[in-house]
Formats: C-alpha cells, structure tokens, sequence
C-alpha cells in the first residue's frame, strides 16, 4: 500500500524536504502547494495575460492555485499541516479546514506555543503532534503489522 500526503502549510523553508528526507523508506508520494512562490503569484498572469490591478492578479492567481489546492487535497490519502512561528499561517489553516470538510485524515504539527490559538483545529485533526518527526513516526505507525 501506498500513500498519497498532501503537505499543506507555509512555503518559505524546507520543512517539506526534510519530511521527504527523514520518511524516504516509507511507501508515501508527496503532493502540496506550489513551492515556488513567484510562479504561484503570477500564475493568474501566465495564464490570463496582465491584469489591471495588482488586486485582479492576485484573485487570478488565487483560482489556479484553489484548482491546484482543491484538486490534490482531494486525491490525497493523509495530510499533514504545519504550523510554524514565523509566518502568518492563513494557508495551512485554510488547507487544514478543507482536509476535514473533505473528510481526510489530518495529522496537524504545531507547537505548544500555538496550542490555544489551534485548539479548535487540533481537536478535528486525528492527531497533533509537535514537530515533524512525531509526524512521520504517526505516517509510520501505519504502516506496521
């Protein structure tokens, strides 16, 4: 059996390459957002042709990106949603809230820090766990006979 993760959270560090890396002997294939942040923000353009306002482009770029979201949450197995300190966490609360409306399975990574501010999350998540580790060890558990 194998598994299809959709990687739903911020895309300005490596934490999807290290969950690929640290979870490489587990039969799972990685889906998620677009990782290159430009493309993502111009897509609308590429495809539409220049907007009139920056205000159009972003609403062009929002529906390719929505048909890509909706598209791969809806052909995953899990998803996994991190929740860091950094940035602000719109899209991974976004992503998260639509893994449960479609009735995946969600594992949420956040921090104790960020406990109170996710606890309505966390408890429609099937697990919360608190740093990327915990969370391929969960996928792993799966796994086992």
């Amino acid at each position: 059996m194998r598994l299809t993760v959709y990687l739903a959270g911020q895309i300005h560090d490596n934490w999807r390459q290290e969950i690929k890396n640290k979870s490489k002997d587990l039969p799972l294939d990685f889906v998620g957002p677009m990782e290159d942040h430009d493309r993502s923000d111009n897509i609308g353009e590429e495809i539409l042709g220049e907007q009139p306002t920056p205000i159009y482009k972003d609403e062009a770029a929002s529906k390719f990106n929505n048909l890509r979201t909706r598209i791969l949450l809806e052909k995953s197995d899990v998803v996994i949603a991190l929740f860091g300190e950094k940035y602000k966490q719109w899209n991974s609360a976004a992503d998260a809230a639509s893994a449960i409306a479609l009735n995946k399975p969600l594992i949420l990574i956040r921090s104790k820090e960020l406990h109170h501010p996710l606890k309505e999350l966390s408890e429609k998540a099937q697990v919360t766990v608190e740093n990327v580790d915990q969370a391929i060890q969960s996928l792993s558990y799966i796994f086992e006979s």
